[in-house]
């Protein structure tokens, strides 16, 4: 086949969209500059991980699964001749994750893809994307995976919920907020040994951190220092905006939890632009990692599943299976905005990427107490706006270690059987929040953002008592002789004003804090005696 007819879009086999950003309420601007440079992520075909799950002589090491599970060179080199011929640059090649990251001038981009990229705006942001369905010669057919990159929507948004003084004021409940040591205290979390040595890996899209704020805090907090290492991911970076309120907010809020509930563990911070691409990228390259090592990786972002579309979803949790193989926990926020997830349709919705089934969903609660002692615990819900995500999803079905817990059909009309969210729980309403010292500001935070980075911590503590990886949780404490170890929580609920008694709290697991909050101690001596 001829140079010619690879780049006729006409000729080319079509490799259809399965489900495309809507751009109905974008604003097209106009086309791009052909000479506009931008990159693309090509996701490859790889051998099924699947299967590589249901083994007992996991986790195999990094390097291991590279060579068995990752994309063939064949594959690779395929893709690499066809960026030649498009007088694109390959900028990056990860074989472990199947994923190469082509740059070039926009009109290259739009031959190579059978497209036109074109200029969007949706309120204040402008973006690229575009209408036509992907096009791929036929020496590609099957190869090529999807193409991520071409439409630079941001779909992800952060789960933390700044306390403000309005609120403050106005409680009469006299809650009190703690630094995140005291939570953990709360919760029992092994102080027997130091975490050092240990990695936890932090998902960021955007903001970033003053190293020598972080240091103060811990320094204040009478908290080892984590060593942080700040990762770029196709080219972002550290970069505070110096707006508490905004990314940065994020970014320290994990650090600052994370690094407190888990003290003298290192930290290496994955910053990635808020796309689908950037996400993807992140998170390949978080969980193969074979500089830092994370053995848990947090993720604070994410939105409805609604929002996402299909491919996006299955080639995250792609990658989330990879992090089962290798015995890497992910912990991921299970949402802010009650049972509607702030989708305004009538309709409940669950929060991805919670509801993969290849990570630990991390709900919410209100907690007070002091020392070690907890007074009270119960579903967080301050409204539809300020209260934790859960429920029933719509893309991924009931897992089988799911299946004892009796998971309810959907509060929708369609009443799906699907995966139940969250998994588990802890602190997160801001009233209860987590002082956290950001911008130069003291300021309280909440938000199932927090809950994710306190169970990495756990974790990572968990992991030094065992010798071993946790590694993929879910399959371990749904078992009835682990339920000792976790707070049932069985007060309240996470409807919203659209959704009324959608989910309600109960004995056992149930879609607002899943079988709920940690007892630390008690799961290591549990787990060990499952050893």
């Amino acid at each position: 086949m001829s140079e010619e007819k690879d780049n006729d879009p006409k000729k080319q086999n079509s490799s259809p969209v399965i489900g495309k950003h809507s751009l109905a309420k974008a604003q097209m601007i106009g086309p791009m500059k052909p000479d506009e440079e931008m990159t693309v992520t090509v996701l490859v075909r790889r051998p099924a991980v699947h299967d590589l799950l249901q083994r007992q002589n996991l986790p195999l090491s990094r390097k291991k699964f590279a060579a068995e599970y990752g994309a063939s060179t064949a594959d690779l080199t395929k893709v690499k001749t066809f960026a030649v011929k498009n007088h694109l640059t390959v900028r990056s090649v990860q074989q472990a994750s199947g994923t190469v990251i082509l740059a070039g001038k926009t009109q290259d981009i739009n031959r190579a893809f059978g497209v036109k990229m074109e200029k969007y705006q949706q309120q204040s942001r402008v973006f690229r994307s575009y209408r036509e369905s992907i096009s791929l010669p036929d020496q590609l057919s099957g190869i090529i995976d999807h193409v991520f990159g071409l439409d630079t929507q941001s779909h992800a948004r952060t789960h933390f919920q700044m306390l403000e003084k309005e609120r403050i004021i106005a409680n009469k409940s006299n809650l009190t907020p703690f630094t995140p040591n005291e939570v953990a205290r709360l919760y029992d979390f092994p102080a027997n040994r130091p975490a050092a040595g240990s990695c936890i890996g932090l998902i960021e899209l955007g903001g970033g951190y003053h190293l020598q704020e972080i240091r103060d805090y811990f320094q204040k907090l009478g908290v080892a220092v984590p060593e942080l290492t700040a990762v770029s991911v196709n080219g972002a970076q550290n970069q505070p905006t110096d707006d508490p309120n905004g990314p940065d907010g994020e970014v320290v809020l994990d650090i600052e939890v994370a690094g407190a509930a888990a003290p003298g563990t290192k930290i290496a911070v994955y910053f990635a632009s808020n796309t689908d691409a950037g996400f993807l990228n992140a998170i390949n390259t978080a969980v193969h990692d074979q500089k830092n090592h994370p053995e848990v990786i947090s993720i604070s972002w994410g939105n409805a599943e609604s929002e996402w579309t299909e491919q996006a979803m299955l080639a995250m949790d792609r990658a989330f299976q990879d992090a089962r193989a290798l015995g890497v926990s992910i912990c991921c926020a299970a949402g802010d905005r009650g049972s509607s997830d702030g989708v305004n349709d009538g309709l409940v919705h669950v929060d991805f990427p919670s509801s993969s089934p290849n990570v630990l969903g991390c709900g919410g609660t209100r907690l007070t107490g002091s020392g070690t002692a907890i007074a009270a615990e119960s579903v967080w819900n301050d409204g539809p706006d300020s209260s934790t995500g859960g429920g029933v999803s719509e893309i991924f079905p009931l897992p089988d270690w799911q299946k004892q817990v009796q998971v309810p059909p959907s509060a929708n009309p369609d009443a799906k059987v699907g995966r139940g969210v969250p998994d588990i729980a802890g602190n997160a309403d801001p009233q209860t929040g987590y002082r956290i010292l950001v911008d130069g500001q003291e300021v309280v935070i909440g938000g199932t953002s927090a809950v994710a980075p306190l169970w990495a911590g756990l974790i990572v503590l968990i992991n030094q008592n065992l010798g071993r990886s946790a590694g993929f949780l879910n399959q371990v404490i749904y078992d009835q002789a682990l339920r000792s170890a976790l707070h049932d929580i069985i007060k309240g609920n996470n409807d919203s004003s659209r959704n009324v008694d959608a989910y309600q709290a109960h004995a056992g697991w149930d879609a607002c804090t899943g079988l709920g909050s940690p007892s630390g101690n008690r799961l290591v001596a549990l787990l060990q005696k499952k050893d």
